[in-house]
């Protein structure tokens, strides 16, 4: 069955997600190096379980510098906190970069 006519658009999401992480792992394994991982805006449609879940597997020592962007800072700092995961925060507002540690 066709995904996108029957999953839900947290299933659809979920789906694409791990199309990037394969192949993420196929470039690492092809290249011999952790390539960077980018996550642009990946919670819209996911819920709180799936989201912590995807988290915990990509702070894994096995993936290299991740790059995660979201417009709630405090969701992406209480999600590393309850996993024990340590970040960086840069804020960007009005075309400046603040950075949170």
């Amino acid at each position: 069955m066709p995904l996108k006519k029957f999953g839900s658009q947290g299933q659809q999401k979920s789906f694409l997600i791990a199309l990037k992480l394969a192949q993420y792992s196929f470039l690492k394994e092809k290249k011999g190096y952790a390539p960077l991982l980018l996550l642009d805006d990946i919670f819209d449609k996911l819920d709180d379980i799936r989201t912590r879940k995807i988290m915990q597997m990509v702070s894994d020592d096995a993936f290299g510098q991740i790059f995660i962007t979201d417009t709630d800072a405090k969701r992406i700092s209480q999600i590393f906190q309850e996993i024990g995961k340590p970040i960086r925060i840069f804020e960007v507002k009005e075309g400046a970069a603040n950075e949170k540690i």
